[in-house]
């Protein structure tokens, strides 16, 4: 279940944040009023996936070859920088344009406050700062990138846009892609930040 390397704490640490993640992804879900096909189109919903998922493989089948992939520091930072930036656009951004009560308030601190922060400090406690090289940013962008296009293209055919700065329809094809530049901004200076940091805390060995 777990492998010799992985401490008690962390393991203790990753069951925890899974159970959180998947609380928060089923409640949200129970309480949708949207489509299933818009529930999984929203970035939060992707990023707070790959955390629970992760670390659900990460416990229950971290032998697997899946599980050691998953288990590699590109993978842990790479989720990292998706869950950290999807806390920090909602929470500067998207928060105060609608104001959400009872389950969906839970179901919203959760995915966008919570789990981002915990998983953050999880990287930073749990994962070793020794491998990341500046080329990791690159790849790292890939998943965004492809979450624009697939976001933009889906938006055309069924007039729907999981967030107000990716809406074609009401800012034009121009704006949108100036909303998207400094969201891919925002992904690549964090990334360079998490690779940085990493290099300083190998230096500090």
């Amino acid at each position: 279940m777990q492998s010799n390397s992985k401490s008690k704490t962390q393991l203790v640490f990753e069951i925890s944040l899974a159970f959180v993640t998947w609380f928060a992804l089923i409640l949200q879900l129970a309480i949708l009023k949207d489509t299933v096909a818009n529930f999984f189109s929203y970035f939060t919903i992707l990023s707070n996936l790959l955390v629970a998922s992760t670390l659900t493989i990460s416990v229950f089948g971290a032998t697997t070859r899946l599980g050691r992939m998953l288990s590699q520091q590109t993978s842990k930072s790479a989720i990292a920088l998706y869950i950290l930036i999807v806390g920090l656009v909602y929470n500067l951004v998207l928060r105060g344009i609608w104001a959400p009560k009872g389950w969906q308030l839970v179901a919203d601190n959760l995915l966008h406050v919570i789990v981002p922060i915990a998983y953050v400090i999880y990287w930073i406690i749990f994962t070793p700062k020794n491998s990341l090289t500046w080329k990791n940013g690159i790849v790292w962008s890939y998943f965004p990138l492809l979450y624009l296009i697939y976001s933009l293209i889906r938006g055309h055919f069924v007039g729907w846009y999981p967030y107000p700065f990716l809406d074609v329809a009401k800012f034009g094809y121009h704006q949108v892609l100036i909303n998207s530049g400094f969201v891919l901004l925002a992904f690549i200076i964090f990334a360079l930040a998490i690779i940085g940091f990493n290099k300083i805390g190998s230096a500090k060995k």
